[in-house]
């Protein structure tokens, strides 16, 4: 068992706690990546605030990048020393989900109080999300991580195993966005910013930013929208409306866990538009409709967990795309920082001001 450094959470809604851990080594098809970079995700800090359970002490993290520093006896087409991105989408590849081809729904459990990590002393320590990458070192399945080609900044990378493949696999796999169709994105932070990239990507002739800050506007209009309204006024779908000559939108993506957002969110459809529910509120909290409207207009709510995406297809795909200049990762970059100080870039992701703050691991 070797010893690294990683951040733990002992109690939820408290700092975590910088320590030292242990970790096997991989074994059968598993990978043991030595990180270079881990993003803070709005997930993470829900998960370590006990918005939906889960079991302690545990190490959260699983938006990652790094190289692979061992392999398991059965892993196949990955080296020590390739670059690669790590992911929480753990894929048996023979459950009825995996078997049609998603992936993210895999019904196989993972058992995190089991897994590659424990205290120094021995005692449990929970693998949270299959990841645990708030620490030096993951052990990970193969099916969790995608090579990447040398060169690409590692920060931005690890922007790739969650943020990106959300926001941009909502648009281009849950909702299917085609050309000359309008989008609503609700919500204009990291993943909301993913998501109309994505539908700059797959042609939306409309893309309409929804935000209470002026600021978050701003960037969105960076980021591919052509128009950006202020959830503030009174009501925000009238402003849509007049964009979109009275119609409405054809998709609209909440990528906010707020329930206002969600209550708000069918107003904007037009005749036949869908929701993709995205953002993740805390469990327990709970949504209104009026069913009828739903009905009668042929509107549609849906759900899509990391945009639906297949890691080994899709992830190639928005790499190849940053490469072309096409998908912008480096701008989502809002701060680095060290493992040592995660919890103030915890505090900062908090405040809402920050599109993605990411921990730099030493590679000495």
């Amino acid at each position: 068992m070797q010893k690294i450094k990683a951040a733990v959470c002992h109690e939820f809604g408290k700092p975590l706690q910088i320590e030292e851990i242990s970790i096997r080594a991989p074994k059968g098809s598993e990978v043991e990546v030595t990180l270079e970079a881990v993003a803070i995700c709005h997930s993470d800090i829900s998960f370590a605030d006990g918005a939906w359970g889960g079991s302690l002490p545990a190490v959260y993290g699983h938006e990652a990048a790094g190289r692979i520093s061992a392999v398991g006896d059965h892993t196949r087409g990955l080296s020590v020393g390739d670059p690669v991105v790590v992911t929480l989408i753990r894929s048996c590849q023979s459950c009825p989900s995996c078997a049609s081809g998603s992936p993210v729904t895999c019904e196989t459990p993972y058992d995190g109080d089991h897994g590659p990590i424990t205290t120094v002393e021995g005692g449990k320590l929970h693998q949270a999300m299959a990841c645990g990458a708030f620490a030096e070192k993951v052990v990970v399945e193969q099916s969790q991580v995608v090579k990447l080609p040398e060169g690409i900044p590692m920060d931005s990378a690890s922007l790739l195993a969650c943020g990106v493949i959300t926001g941009v696999g909502a648009v281009v796999n849950s909702a299917a966005i085609r050309p000359g169709q309008t989008v609503v994105v609700i919500g204009a932070g990291g993943v909301g910013l993913n998501a109309i990239q994505g539908a700059r990507i797959a042609g939306a002739s409309r893309i309409i930013a929804v935000d209470m800050s002026e600021d978050k506007l701003d960037a969105a209009m960076d980021f591919g929208a052509t128009h950006g309204v202020l959830g503030t006024e009174k009501a925000p779908w009238k402003a849509v409306r007049k964009a979109t000559d009275g119609r409405g939108a054809d998709v609209v993506l909440v990528t906010v866990g707020a329930i206002p957002a969600y209550d708000a969110a069918p107003r904007y459809l037009a005749p036949g538009g869908k929701v993709i529910m995205v953002g993740m509120p805390h469990s327990g909290d709970m949504s209104t409709y009026e069913p009828v409207i739903l009905a009668a207009l042929g509107q549609g709510m849906v759900g899509s967990k990391m945009g639906d995406v297949v890691i080994s297809r899709d992830i190639p795909w928005m790499v190849d795309l940053y490469e072309q200049g096409r998908l912008k990762l480096d701008e989502l970059v809002s701060g680095r920082w060290t493992l040592d100080q995660i919890n103030d870039a915890i505090e900062d992701t908090k405040s809402g001001a920050a599109r993605r703050n990411v921990i730099l691991f030493d590679k000495e």
